[in-house]
């Protein structure tokens, strides 16, 4: 007898048994902080130490439902951020050429802290714990126009040749 299901069906059972709740955040976690002390050596060559530590810290930060309701928080959004910048790179790349890479720059930085802003805006998660998303949703203009003034004047020097009139320091 062949049994057809669809991804939809196995993906909420493993939803159901807490795959994405805890296997996944788990393994997120034990993986960061392995790598991080293997590359870092802090407790010498010993890997079966470290995977105690790792393994330690991948089970007690998954105690209190904190981290799966983060992971489950930001990763959605970070896949919308990343959809959101795709999109915008696709339509760059309508109006500037390959081999003018250097201009092309600026512009990823700047699509870049927008998703960021706009992320850590429409976050709930922030608002619940820390107020940020209020203070960003009520401040957002203001903070808005002061980033703009400080790449304006960071242009602005940058661009300078450095004065052409008066005598150097130090001479």
């Amino acid at each position: 007898m062949v049994w057809f299901t669809s991804i939809t069906d196995i993906l909420n059972q493993w939803a159901a048994i807490g795959v994405f709740s805890y296997v996944i955040p788990f393994l997120l976690i034990f993986a960061v902080v392995f790598a991080i002390l293997q590359k870092s050596r802090v407790l010498g060559e010993n890997k079966a130490v470290e995977a105690i530590i790792a393994i330690a810290v991948g089970l007690l930060s998954l105690q209190f439902d904190f981290v799966s309701t983060f992971f489950a928080d930001i990763f959605p959004r970070f896949g919308v951020g990343l959809a959101v910048f795709l999109v915008l790179i696709i339509a760059l790349g309508f109006f500037y050429s390959p081999d003018k890479t250097g201009s092309m720059v600026w512009i990823g930085y700047l699509v870049g802290i927008g998703v960021v802003i706009w992320a850590i805006t429409s976050w709930n998660f922030w608002r619940d714990n820390f107020s940020i998303g209020w203070w960003l949703e009520e401040y957002f203009w203001p903070l808005i126009i002061l980033a703009g003034i400080i790449v304006v004047i960071v242009v602005v020097a940058k661009s300078g040749n450095g004065g052409s009139g008066g005598d150097k320091p130090g001479k």
